[in-house]
């Protein structure tokens, strides 16, 4: 166990500084955590349980067998106060696990300043790579471009799907195949479309549920061409264009509140980032959307609810050619048959 660093150098953190304390345990040793914290933080200790995800993900729910963290906050203004809180919580800590109690954590410290709890988040969000060459840039932090990289510059801030969450990226890595395959523009054409090593011309790709706009951008970076995505949070609209404005594919791109139909078909390409019963209920109208030959990738799909689906999409004609998976979410890609 590390009582951590210093809260700050002069040993001084300053007016508006709290010198957090936390410690992860199995629930059987909450309580005797929490009593512990508390012998230095007489303000009291919190404590977040454990959670399991429901609603395909869109819920939660406390689960009593998963580990909790519980936290303490004493003034960091005296460093050397704050080391001996440590060592003292360290000391506690280390005579507690003696008793054979599951699991208990390291005691974490940071400092936190009151100015920054509405931003302290950022600090947790860095660069992120996906597949071979997307990396999510967030609008804040700096990235040495690789060769070969496709760089998307993003607000984790604005709207769902920054590429952070299992279900985007599983979208992205599949974006990134469509590209290989040659499927977005510029690759050799597939039966429908042309002789063998034609050209493609460049796709027109569908983005249901867009959100910030990173699948349609991803796409349009990767060289698709008329990129159209539509959602029904008017603010999801918005991230999108702007995020197109920000990545240069603002003039391929447009976006408006609503669903489908889109009114803008037919596509040769489909990103749907929902969650399974949306995707059941519109699994025919995703399918009115595509050309013969067409792809479509979805996505936001909790394991448990893959089968309904696979059903749904089979129901309405579509071949489903692909699974991915990451954790508890799944993705499929299909295909609607040019016959």
């Amino acid at each position: 166990m590390s009582a951590g660093p210093d809260p700050a150098p002069g040993g001084l953190a300053g007016d508006g500084a709290w010198l957090e304390l936390a410690v992860t345990c199995d629930p059987e040793a909450v309580e005797a955590v929490s009593e512990i914290l508390a012998r230095v933080a007489p303000g009291g200790v919190s404590v977040e349980p454990g959670f399991t995800l429901i609603d395909e993900g869109l819920g939660a729910v406390v689960d009593p067998a998963a580990p909790a963290t519980v936290r303490a906050y004493l003034p960091a203004r005296d460093a050397e106060a704050g080391r001996r809180a440590g060592r003292e919580v360290d000391r506690a800590l280390g005579h507690l696990q003696a008793f054979g109690l599951r699991e208990i954590g390291e005691l974490r410290t940071q400092v936190v300043h009151e100015s920054d709890w509405a931003t302290a988040w950022k600090r947790h969000v860095g660069v992120l790579r996906i597949g071979r060459g997307i990396v999510i840039r967030p609008t804040w932090r700096r990235h040495r471009r690789r060769p070969g990289d496709v760089v998307i510059a993003m607000d984790p801030g604005m709207a769902f799907g920054t590429g952070l969450h299992p279900t985007t990226r599983l979208c992205l890595a599949g974006i990134e195949r469509w590209a290989d395959e040659g499927l977005l523009g510029g690759g050799p054409a597939g039966a429908a479309d042309g002789p063998p090593g034609a050209p493609h011309a460049p796709a027109r790709l569908l983005d249901v549920g867009c959100g910030s706009g990173v699948l349609a951008i991803a796409a349009g970076l990767l060289g698709a061409g008329a990129l159209v995505g539509v959602d029904t949070d008017p603010i999801a609209v918005e991230a999108t264009l702007a995020s197109a404005r920000r990545n240069g594919v603002a003039r391929r791109l447009r976006a408006w509140c609503g669903s489908l139909p889109s009114g803008a078909g037919p596509f040769d390409l489909v990103a749907a980032n929902l969650i399974a019963s949306v995707l059941v209920a519109l699994a025919a109208d995703l399918a009115a959307e595509l050309r013969p030959g067409g792809r479509l990738l979805a996505s936001g799909i909790f394991v448990d609810r893959e089968a309904d689906v696979r059903a749904a999409f089979e129901g309405t004609g579509l071949r489903v050619l692909r699974r991915e998976a990451e954790g508890d979410w799944v993705a499929l890609e299909a295909e609607r048959p040019s016959g």
